[in-house]
């Protein structure tokens, strides 16, 4: 007890001593809050909530009083309470319906977004919805357009018709994986599917809304100017669609790492915002009458913001974007109040703003990586600035830079662990490739494509996209000469949630702290990569539905099948770590645990058998009288059950979800889920 007295107090020291910084630990109590939540396998009820709001306002009334080393604890858990009842509030509040069964009908809906699925399929996601059904359709319906169909010129605020196969959102390709329908159901998408019915195009959808239909014409305008390669890319920074770009393009940018380029996020919102501030403040500085007697810097930073405003209405608002433009806005409202715009106070501020209008951004991809950078950009450059006096002494040209490789590799290296921890692969010459691209992205494309869009009323713009096209020519070409250097790209395995939160822990601590308690932050560190190493991957994984088994081998994860269900299929190869293609793991089954129709498998005690293709039935009783566990059907099972035989059939699996085993240990998805809003129980 005395020790542990003895580590809280000098913890509660050194956080004291750092009270410049503690505004940067309230987002993460509060993201901690949301994070709790959303590991829960229950849905609190309005009791619980009631009384840790109680708990809430006791601990805050009791902070007031503490002693000086003991508040900080009882803030961070009020901060914990309140990030939890919030990301409670959202759930509930988002909530619309959800399809509760398999659907093939026809679907009538207004476009609201195009893009491409992950077999690059065109993509539609439609509001407005007219099903088939008793009940009310779902507000969002998603459909890809697969076969060979004529798809017609797509546009956002069009309505559509067709026949669709549609279904609830599915849960998790595994146990403890990515959870699209907890995804789909904060973005409000209740039902997801696909067609090989052609489109019929109907009127547009009663007044289509501004900002779609100049996104519409603005795209239309960047791809009669420009190459097909160079117009996708183009279209996809300035109007946010993606539908275009080629899939050979986008597996270049990502094994360059540099698809963060086309995500209109922070960089792209930072760029634009900066060039207007700058440039206003430029011409401001030129007129003397107007520099002595007029605050340029206020009007250039309130001219920022509605460029800002401008971009994200153009660009679709989607979420990464909507964060981005918050962030610029905290930095341009410092300089309106006269304070330091780039300071750890400002990133706290703008992820507390995402934070309570968005908690399920906390587990997002985009926010991880948002704020990683940032914050990791602002602490390093703050320090910089009161850095060493030869720093300060050297020709702009030199420190100019300077400052773009040490962002680029202060960027690369905060956002490392995240971007590998969700795409499953580290880019090896991502810092060279930036190199040679964000400074042709920021003195080229960025401010050409600001002068495209403001001559573009006048009839000019095509100046500005001629220039924006050999930037983005330059970005490809470096993409694609770096995605085929020999190791571009190495796969790694899958961390759990601790993990990252481990690591986000260390990072925020090296950020945030001065002196020699920020080396505290190295044991931290290392500890995250330690259970980053020694995660374990399933034995075997069963996909909902019970169709594909993934068996580990020593050569790696060996598949049963080499068609159907290729979403589960990849996931499982990329959470592996395993960058085999599909026909390899196929291969690596053994033999010996394959008898015609009947394939056994198994991982501990535990064994099990699968029954599937043609003649199945005629193997039923061989695989009985096996002694397994558990026979596996993936279909609906009418026939009679032999006595003393487990059958799980198609309709028990989409009542348990994905399986995985450990160690003989059976884990399914509805286990680790739980019952939620957004997924209920059966």
């Amino acid at each position: 007890m005395g020790v542990t007295t003895g580590l809280l107090s000098g913890l509660s020291s050194a956080i004291a001593t750092q009270r410049g910084h503690m505004i940067a630990w309230v987002p993460v109590c509060f993201g901690a809050g949301i994070g709790f939540y959303f590991s829960l396998r229950f849905e609190p009820d309005l009791g619980t909530w009631l009384a840790v709001a109680a708990a809430c306002l006791v601990l805050a009334g009791l902070a007031r009083r503490a002693p000086e080393t003991l508040s900080p604890f009882l803030v961070a858990l009020v901060l914990m309470g309140a990030g939890a009842g919030m990301a409670a509030w959202r759930t509930h509040a988002v909530g619309e319906p959800v399809l509760q069964f398999r659907y093939y009908g026809p679907v009538e809906g207004r476009i609201v977004r195009v893009d491409r699925s992950q077999s690059d399929a065109p993509r539609i996601l439609l509001d407005q919805v007219w099903m088939d059904l008793r009940g009310p359709p779902p507000k969002y319906v998603r459909i890809a357009l697969h076969g060979d169909l004529d798809v017609p010129d797509l546009m956002a605020g069009r309505r559509v018709m067709t026949a669709a196969h549609l279904s609830p959102p599915p849960g998790p390709a595994e146990p403890y994986g990515y959870n699209f329908r907890r995804q789909a159901w904060f973005d409000q998408i209740g039902a997801v599917g696909y067609s090989r019915t052609p489109l019929v195009m109907g009127p547009p959808g009663g007044e289509t809304p501004f900002w779609a239909g100049l996104r519409a014409r603005v795209s239309s305008a960047i791809t009669s100017n420009m190459a097909p390669r160079e117009g996708a890319f183009a279209t996809a920074i300035i109007t946010g669609d993606r539908a275009h770009i080629p899939r050979e393009v986008l597996d270049d940018l990502r094994a360059a790492n540099l698809a963060h380029l086309l995500a209109i996020s922070g960089l792209h919102m930072g760029l634009l915002t900066g060039v207007v501030f700058a440039t206003i403040r430029l011409i401001g500085a030129a007129m003397p009458y107007a520099a002595l007697r007029a605050p340029v810097k206020k009007i250039s930073a309130v001219a920022a913001i509605g460029a800002g405003a401008m971009y994200l209405g153009l660009s679709g608002a989607n979420i990464a974007t909507q964060r981005a433009f918050i962030m610029v806005c905290v930095m341009f409202v410092a300089i309106l109040l006269d304070r330091r715009a780039l300071t750890l106070r400002s990133v706290a501020i703008a992820a507390m703003i995402v934070l309570v209008l968005r908690p399920e951004a906390v587990v997002s991809a985009g926010f991880q990586l948002s704020f990683a950078a940032t914050t990791a950009l602002v602490a390093v450059f703050g320090a910089l600035r009161d850095g060493p006096e030869v720093l300060r002494k050297l020709p702009a040209p030199v420190r100019g830079a300077l400052a773009v490789v040490i962002s680029s590799a202060v960027a690369g290296a905060a956002t490392a662990p995240f971007g590998a921890a969700h795409f499953n692969q580290i880019a090896q010459y991502g810092l060279v490739a930036n190199l040679l691209s964000v400074p042709v992205m920021g003195m080229v494309v960025a401010p050409a494509a600001l002068v495209a869009l403001a001559l573009w009323p006048l009839g000019f713009g095509g100046l500005g996209l001629w220039v924006m096209k050999w930037g983005i020519a330059w970005i490809l070409m470096i993409a694609h000469w770096v995605a085929g250097w020999e190791g571009a790209t190495i796969a790694v395995p899958a961390p759990s949630t601790l993990v990252l939160a481990v690591i986000a822990i260390g990072g925020l601590w090296l950020c945030c702290f001065r002196g020699v308690g920020r080396w505290m932050s190295a044991p931290i560190l290392w500890a995250g990569v330690i259970l980053w190493s020694v995660t374990p991957r399933p034995d075997v994984l069963v996909s909902e539905g019970g169709a594909l088994i993934g068996i580990m081998t020593p050569e790696g994860r060996a598949l049963n099948k080499l068609r159907g269900e290729a979403f589960a299929a990849g996931v499982w190869l990329e959470n592996d770590g395993d960058s085999a293609a599909r026909e390899v793991a196929v291969a690596r089954w053994p033999e010996d645990q394959m008898f015609g129709t009947l394939r056994l498998f198994g991982s501990g005690d535990l064994h099990l058998a699968q029954l599937s293709g043609r003649g199945w039935r005629d193997q039923l009783a061989d695989a009985c009288d096996i002694g397994v566990a558990a026979v596996v059907v993936p279909y609906k099972f009418e026939d009679p059950i032999p006595e003393g035989c487990d059958i799980r059939d198609q309709r028990s699996f989409y009542a348990t979800g994905a399986w995985a085993i450990y160690d003989g240990v059976l884990v399914t998805a509805r286990e680790v889920e739980g019952t939620r809003p957004w997924a209920p129980a059966d």
